[in-house]
């Protein structure tokens, strides 16, 4: 079977990530995905793609994005139509991002009849007139609506339940592990003097990166042997710079910059407890990448973290709440072997085997 996957963009995002597991799945099944990215893309990205098997086509040469509505359109029409006459795709599976309904639209118009969405949030960033848009294409225009988690489901449409082998308007499939990622079989010692707080993440707002280190501050005052692991780079990095100068512990602290995700195994290995005060997320594949590797996570109670982070395995805390995030560090220094071979269990419920015969049962039925 051929399946279109549409994506907005290429480049070292969690969405790309889980959308390459989706490619991945799609090969493992005996499937052809033809990968149609409309804007922004990395060359490494690409060649990731290209690798697990995928045909990659690039509808912007140089990755920018037409101005306006009625630009993005024709733009989309002329690209995804070229594609569509040419490989006469079985199935489109189209990632629910910004430009949003308009991909299915265009599809439905050009003839594709099977055609499956895949949304990576939750339904507060939409309006209410957005909302009402995906619920009439669930019913009119897709084949199914995929969501990441249960709680996403909810708030579109008022019910949830995990993909079960029969196909409904509405389900859920949680994102599986990368297969840069490998559910370690050894459980951790903590037998080192010193305990390594991680961060692997986008320093961004929207990852909570400015409450990181005045958190690890409060925490370090009352435990002498925490360390602070800074995996990853953006717009806040400077801030980051500036509280870290201004930390009583700066030589406690360390960047280490953005890294391949075929390097961050060995990142979460030097790491025991791995830090999350996410303002939004999805779903949190960081968790469950640490997870596997033994890491136990501090998260903010935000998104799909409580689906994925359970109290045996490891500590929501409040969002934005710095004080929360220091306690809930400390709480972990008590039980860090308890919860860390509870986490290691938690994360084999979401392995990219498990994942991939969701896929491939979905895709049997469709």
């Amino acid at each position: 079977m051929k399946v279109l996957v549409c994506i907005p963009c290429l480049q070292n995002g969690g969405t790309e990530v889980q959308t390459l597991s989706l490619v991945e799945a799609l090969v493992a099944a005996h499937h052809k995905p033809i990968v149609a990215c409309y804007f922004e893309y990395e060359a490494r990205m690409v060649e990731r793609y290209r690798q697990s098997g995928a045909v990659v086509r690039l509808l912007s040469d140089d990755g920018n994005r037409p101005l306006g509505v009625l630009n993005t359109a024709r733009f989309l029409w002329s690209g995804l139509k070229k594609i569509v006459k040419q490989e006469r795709p079985d199935v489109a599976h189209v990632q629910y991002m910004a430009p949003g309904a308009l991909p299915i639209i265009l599809l439905r118009a050009m003839g594709v009849k099977r055609i499956i969405a895949t949304t990576h949030t939750p339904a507060d960033i939409y309006s209410a007139s957005g909302l009402r848009l995906i619920k009439l294409l669930a019913r009119t225009c897709l084949t199914g609506f995929q969501c990441i988690t249960k709680l996403a489901e909810r708030s579109y449409f008022g019910s949830a339940s995990i993909f079960d082998g029969t196909l409904k308007p509405h389900f859920t499939i949680y994102n599986g592990l990368p297969s840069h990622i490998k559910i370690t079989d050894t459980p951790r010692s903590f037998s080192s003097d010193i305990i390594t707080i991680g961060v692997v993440s986008r320093l961004a707002d929207i990852k909570g990166m400015d409450l990181v280190i005045p958190a690890f501050n409060i925490a370090r005052k009352n435990n002498s042997r925490l360390r602070l692991l800074i995996v990853g780079d953006g717009d806040l990095r400077s801030i980051m710079d500036n509280q870290r100068t201004e930390s009583q512990y700066p030589a406690d602290i360390t960047f280490v910059g953005l890294k391949p995700q075929s390097e961050l195994q060995q990142w979460y290995d030097r790491m025991d407890i791995l830090l999350m005060p996410s303002r939004s997320e999805g779903f949190g594949l960081t968790a469950i990448e640490g997870m596997a590797r033994g890491c136990v996570p501090v998260v903010a109670n935000v998104g799909g973290l409580p689906e994925v982070v359970t109290p045996d395995c490891g500590f929501l805390h409040e969002p934005e709440n710095i004080e929360d995030i220091a306690h809930r560090i400390i709480d972990c220094l008590a039980c860090l072997k308890e919860k860390s071979a509870s986490a290691i269990r938690r994360a084999s419920q979401f392995s990219s085997s498990k994942y991939n015969e969701s896929i491939q049962s979905l895709y049997d039925i469709i």
